[in-house]
């Protein structure tokens, strides 16, 4: 199956479009449906030697599936500061309010991934990134993994598997009640996503850094690059 990647709806509806609220509701009940909590835990906590006490997500929508890893965290660890990345502010005050109570220290910023990577800025101990960079060509997505590498010592995505399979669990979202919008956008997501070692082959380069690619779940893709040498 060829990669291929089509505007998705959501990304084209205000904030506050009654499909759009909707269709945000219905990726919440996705990602419960694939795993993608536990999944992302397991790539989180694969990929650092030590939890990650500052953290950054593009493309963080409205925080839940992050505040979902939040509750699954150690209860003895220490205090995790997370930037969450969107173009459009959708976060409640109660997920931020939920984060607090898990002694998490949130940030929200609304801004384009790419301009606000290239901009100096602080670094992080870790990059995640969930249902994202599937939405990028090959040389926009090389330029946006290479200003994260610049930022953190560890980068872990977890995107949309491209399999027949994959499709055709995206076909069945409607028996689950997900709007035109949401079953839209899911199989362009398929459609979009990786498969083999893809993420790996535009990272900027493997020297210093441990890649690992595979497929994770029965609809998930996961990736994760690790810095293995000491920045001077």
């Amino acid at each position: 199956m060829l990669r291929v990647i089509q505007p998705e709806w959501l990304d084209q509806l205000p904030a506050d479009d009654p499909l759009a609220i909707g269709s945000r509701r219905d990726l919440r009940r996705v990602n419960a449906w694939m795993g993608n909590a536990a999944l992302l835990r397991t790539l989180v906590f694969q990929s650092n030697r030590s939890r990650p006490l500052t953290m950054l997500e593009l493309g963080a929508g409205d925080g839940t599936l992050l505040l979902r890893l939040a509750q699954r965290w150690p209860g003895d660890a220490k205090p995790v500061t997370t930037v969450l990345l969107d173009r459009q502010p959708v976060v409640t005050l109660e997920t931020i309010r939920r984060f607090r109570n898990l002694n998490w220290n949130v940030q929200i910023v609304s801004a384009d991934a790419f301009e606000w990577l290239e901009q100096s800025g602080p670094r992080f101990d870790m990059i995640v990134t969930n249902l994202f960079l599937h939405h990028f060509e090959p040389e926009a997505l090389g330029r946006l993994l290479q200003q994260a590498a610049l930022r953190t010592d560890a980068f872990v995505a977890l995107e949309p598997r491209r399999s027949m399979l994959a499709l055709s669990g995206s076909r069945l979202l409607g028996l689950i009640g997900c709007n035109r919008v949401t079953r839209h956008d899911a199989r362009v997501s398929v459609h979009a996503g990786f498969s083999g070692q893809e993420l790996s082959a535009l990272w900027p380069s493997p020297d210093g850094w441990l890649l690992e690619e595979r497929p994770m779940g029965l609809f998930s893709h996961g990736f994760s690059a690790v810095r293995t040498t000491v920045e001077p």
